[in-house]
């Protein structure tokens, strides 16, 4: 599934191709993926401008005057900027027409999302599927005191907690791993007995290890892509996450595999205690 990373490559390669643009027509393929298509506010974009484009955690944002385009891209869907006579394959279900361009959403197993927010229902946070999001790991509003505060109370595996959302939204498996080890913190640990201390160096590592996903276009996963087209090769570096007995990158112990809630936990018992 596209992660925070993945999605936030995503917007940086379509904001320049969207942002300022009018729309000159939608097209809908079926009757809608996860949710039914809100087919009559879709159609009414025809002659709006997306004025920015946004995200909240893995949700895409096409902010318009009178509301906001929701986009999720499911298990392995993915967007393209693409010409606008490109036929349609077997999986493309939205197209979002731009003149002689066209934002073109593709996803295999449709459990993405096409959504419309009009403005007129009130503040987009309280947005059914966002109102309940934590904090986005990367602005000023995420930090260790938040993590500390927000765990007093919860007795579950500290990666369980990240990837619940509710405290700091986006750090999807793939990440929590991989921050878990950055910050030297077993993904066993309950919430509640990590420290302020150790807090600092996790809220450090999220944004470390996020931020360097960005940078190299994400991750590899299925067949995500970014909006050129082109893989992202952070799987590359990845220090545990998919790395099942292979030697640590730092002490060259055996790296451990293990399930938590349903998922795959990848960490180093010896680096991480």
């Amino acid at each position: 599934m596209p992660e925070l990373p993945e999605v936030e490559v995503t917007r940086r390669g379509v904001a320049p191709f969207l942002e300022g643009r009018c729309v000159t027509g939608v097209v809908l393929r079926h009757s809608g993926l996860r949710w039914p298509f809100p087919v009559a506010p879709l159609q009414a974009l025809a002659g709006c401008v997306i004025r920015k484009t946004g995200r909240r955690g893995k949700y895409l944002l096409l902010h318009f005057d009178h509301g906001t385009l929701i986009l999720h891209l499911g298990m392995s869907g993915h967007l393209r900027v693409l010409p606008a006579a490109t036929p349609p394959g077997k999986h493309d279900h939205f197209d979002l027409l731009l003149n002689e361009e066209m934002l073109r959403l593709t996803d295999p197993r449709r459990f993405g999302a096409v959504l419309w927010h009009d403005a007129q229902d009130g503040d987009l946070e309280n947005h059914v599927l966002l109102k309940k999001l934590g904090a986005e790991p990367l602005e000023p509003s995420f930090s260790a005191q938040l993590l500390y505060r927000g765990t007093r109370n919860r007795k579950a595996a500290i990666k369980q907690v990240l990837l619940a959302g509710d405290i700091v939204v986006g750090v999807g498996n793939i990440y929590a791993s991989e921050s878990l080890f950055r910050a030297g913190i077993n993904p066993n640990t309950p919430a509640h007995r990590i420290a302020l201390a150790r807090y600092e160096k996790l809220a450090q590592a999220i944004r470390e290890t996020l931020a360097a996903a960005i940078e190299q276009g994400g991750s590899t996963l299925r067949d995500f892509r970014g909006a050129d087209g082109r893989a992202g090769y952070f799987q590359q570096t990845y220090f545990v996450y998919d790395r099942a007995e292979e030697p640590c990158r730092l002490c060259g112990k055996a790296v451990r595999q293990i399930r938590q809630g349903q998922r795959s936990t990848f960490y180093c018992a010896s680096c991480q205690k």
